[in-house]
């Protein structure tokens, strides 16, 4: 017979086991830190340049970074810090090779399915590396209690407090304070009850936390994190104890309030890694995005369960529609929810095998244009990343033939490109309130 006390023996034996393999995962200081990238892959894989080129604007300028020189002198690393300063200086062609940042706030893209397996954090963790090597800032949101896109950014020693139960519980505190303080009474005469949060949750102090406090830096410079944690699956405990303390808390919108406390500037994309499950946390997760990526594997199965979770993610969103309708403070949270777009996106796919392209053709019949184009191929470099808690972006090359990089590496860049093409003219009109995405993207086809 066993108990929890069991399975809190055998835990504490794989934590052990987890600090060694993270040891030989990472650097022997079990910190994750980011590897140099060859003048090659800068020039043309990041900037678009010949080599040349670039060779020659650097040789022009003895004034920019320099990179490190290989023992035999033949290539320069350069650190992303370089790189980015690079990109700031270098203009080929008098065309800057900075992002495109229309004005406002970040945009939010949730990546989320129900379905375990299908490449949430996988893709969640390219896009967010390839945003940054594209010169964007970047925050991620890990609402996955298996933490596998903190511990793939280096986070290994995450309190609860400091993940997406954090922030709900002091968005509890906060609002159900503002309720009790906000004026009495309606046209009838009867009082609304005064709520009352136990001394178990407020003597925390999570309600005197900065938004700052939950974010914590990654090994890549432009990139941050809101963290999750192994304990943070009690959230969804929690969050059930904390509607019933205070019915009226519109729990779903508590992320989109935090966001919408950071500065505007700060960050230009943020990727929200969902768990797969509907329930609390990737409820905040959909409420707070402006758009939706599901990934789903090829077969049909995850087909399936694709149907299934659009289908009771509706019934959900419906269900908030309705039952917190007129109940929502007077912020920037609206409901019923809307998207800016939503888009599916296959992964592990095989392009020689016949049930994947035809699994593929079938996504198409159904979803039409909102199925990109480039579905993640799987390879065995992607295979081997995965192993190593990396994206194709942090192997280095030469650890495998370049041809085997290079081909994962440009699947990757296919997926993330089209993901860009879809998001910029979205993040223009969401901005711009005289604007349609339709119009932006039909301006910059002509």
């Amino acid at each position: 017979m066993l108990t929890h006390s069991d399975l809190r023996e055998l835990q504490t034996k794989s934590l052990k086991m987890q600090g060694w393999i993270r040891q030989q995962t990472f650097s022997p200081e079990n910190e994750k830190t980011l590897r140099r990238f060859s003048s090659w892959e800068v020039s043309e894989l990041i900037f678009g340049m010949n080599q040349s080129t670039f060779r020659g604007k650097m040789a022009a300028d003895p004034t920019l970074p320099a990179g490190k020189v290989e023992p035999d002198g033949r290539q320069r690393w350069f650190s992303l810090e370089e790189i980015n300063t690079l990109r700031r200086r270098l203009k080929p062609r008098g065309k800057s090779l900075m992002p495109e940042r229309p004005k406002g706030r970040a945009f939010r893209t949730a990546i989320a399915n129900f379905k375990g397996g299908a490449g949430k954090s996988t893709v969640a963790l390219h896009f967010a590396h390839a945003a940054a090597l594209d010169g964007y800032r970047v925050l991620c949101v890990d609402f996955d209690p298996q933490a596998t896109l903190s511990h793939s950014m280096g986070l290994t020693d995450v309190s609860e407090e400091h993940t997406v139960w954090g922030i709900m519980a002091r968005d509890l505190i906060r609002e159900t304070e503002a309720q009790n303080n906000a004026p009495r009474g309606a046209a009838s005469g009867a009082a609304l009850p005064q709520r009352a949060i136990p001394s178990s949750i407020t003597d925390l102090g999570l309600q005197d936390l900065r938004v700052s406090d939950f974010i914590q830096p990654t090994n890549w410079p432009t990139i941050d994190v809101v963290p999750s944690c192994a304990n943070a699956a009690f959230v969804e405990f929690a969050s059930a104890q904390y509607r019933h303390l205070n019915p009226e808390w519109s729990f779903f919108a508590a992320m989109s309030r935090f966001l919408d406390q950071l500065p505007d500037d700060q960050w230009d994309l943020i990727f929200f890694d969902c768990p797969p499950a509907i329930g609390y946390q990737s409820m905040n997760a959909v409420f707070a995005a402006d758009m939706l990526y599901i990934p789903s594997g090829p077969g049909y199965w995850e087909y399936d369960s694709t149907t299934s979770f659009i289908g009771q993610l509706s019934e959900a969103l419906e269900d908030l529609a309705h039952g917190f309708e007129g109940t929502l403070p007077a912020d920037k949270a609206q409901l019923p929810k809307v998207f800016q777009d939503v888009r599916f996106l296959l992964t592990r796919f095989e392009p020689g095998n016949d049930l994947h392209r035809a699994m593929f053709e079938a996504f198409g019949k159904v979803f039409g244009d909102k199925l990109a184009k480039h579905p993640v191929e799987m390879t065995r470099a992607v295979e081997q990343s995965g192993r190593f808690l990396s994206s194709i972006y942090e192997m280095d090359y030469r650890d495998m033939t370049r041809e085997t990089w290079r081909r994962a590496r440009g699947s990757f860049d296919q997926a993330y490109d089209e993901f860009s093409e879809t998001m910029l003219p979205l993040w223009k009109a969401m901005n711009d309130p005289t604007l349609s995405a339709d119009k932006v993207s039909e301006g910059e086809q002509a």
